[in-house]
């Protein structure tokens, strides 16, 4: 499952080799630019469509190592502070190990039970004795990973980086499809910071449309009230109408929503606003590009550890097939649908 391979990969925002070369293994031929983005096209006649996915995972980037041999960091993409405690993390190229630390329970004051502790407040321990030591392993602007490895779990998977290895996954799996047209497989860098690297990649290939493939947030869990708990996990995968970044292009989405009812595939309309995707830099490249979202829907993103549903997943795959088969057998017509 390559999914699981991809989970696995280390890149934060900025340091995507390892997820690069892993999906370079996977295709015949690509390109890449001078950020990183890498892309795979086959050509074909009509339309140019291009399918888009983040490589980045949200992680930690070392900033200072004090006297002690302690690691200081900053946040590399939105990462809630709650999650960071006592999380087994990787620490740049030699893969050292640590874990985020902070005062022990045991010598807190009781005000301080209530009070989350904020990342500047927080450390890595490698177990080093002093900051002699710890140089000799760590230098500042290492990137830092969070621990986590892939598992399949009856109907789901747990495993990091879902948002958005999940996208890059099905992508490949177009890749090995034959259409007419010309498809673009596009695997972008720094999302997470900006969605930089789709800037500079919808600028290159100019597509007459893009499809944005994503993982999102399942908002069914206990703390969340029921009205606000859109998209759910295992009720399909879920098209965006609009978020923080876009308002998608009204065609394509009734065309995915058309598609996905043809076809009996469940699909969910994410919750508006909310969130960000490289389809917001994309759709105002050059004259504009026709853009549209789908994502996989995924418990705790953002955080060390995501889990996924087994059949949102295999929906999301097989929404974007119909899709592509769609826009082959139409011809471009379905866009004045």
């Amino acid at each position: 499952m390559l999914l699981k391979e991809l989970s696995n990969a280390n890149g934060i925002s900025g340091f995507e080799d390892e997820v690069r070369d892993l999906i370079k293994s996977d295709i015949p031929s690509y390109e890449t630019d001078v950020l990183g983005n890498l892309v795979s096209s086959k050509e074909g006649k009509g339309l140019k469509v291009m399918l888009a996915a983040h490589m980045d995972e949200v992680g930690l980037i070392v900033v200072d190592i004090d006297e002690d041999g302690y690691i200081l960091f900053k946040k590399a993409g939105g990462i809630d502070d709650r999650v960071l405690m006592a999380k087994r993390v990787i620490i740049g190229k030699n893969r050292i190990k640590g874990v985020i630390g902070s005062k022990p329970i045991h010598l807190l004051k009781k005000e301080d039970l209530k009070k989350v502790v904020e990342y500047d407040k927080l450390y890595i321990d490698i177990g080093a004795k002093n900051k002699k030591e710890t140089e000799k392993l760590i230098k500042i602007g290492d990137p830092v990973y969070f621990a986590t490895k892939f598992k399949e779990n009856g109907y789901r998977f747990i495993g990091k980086a879902l948002d958005d290895r999940v996208g890059c996954s099905i992508i490949l799996d177009m890749l090995k499809k034959d259409f007419s047209f010309s498809l673009c497989g596009a695997f972008t860098v720094q999302e997470e910071v900006g969605l930089r690297g789709a800037q500079v990649v919808a600028h290159d290939i100019n597509p007459d449309i893009c499809i944005v493939l994503e993982g999102t947030f399942a908002s069914d869990t206990p703390d969340i009230e029921e009205k606000l708990q859109i998209p759910k996990f295992g009720e399909g995968p879920a098209i965006t109408f609009a978020d923080r970044s876009v308002i998608c292009d009204p065609k394509l989405v009734r065309f995915f929503k058309d598609t996905a009812e043809k076809n009996d595939i469940p699909y969910q309309i994410k919750r508006p606003f909310t969130g960000g995707t490289d389809a917001g830099a994309i759709h105002l490249t050059k004259k504009g590009i026709p853009s549209g979202v789908i994502a996989l829907p995924s418990r705790y993103i953002h955080a060390p550890a995501s889990i996924g549903n087994k059949e949102d997943y295999e929906n999301m795959k097989n929404l974007v097939y119909k899709i592509l088969e769609r826009i082959e057998s139409e011809k471009g017509d379905f866009y004045g649908h």
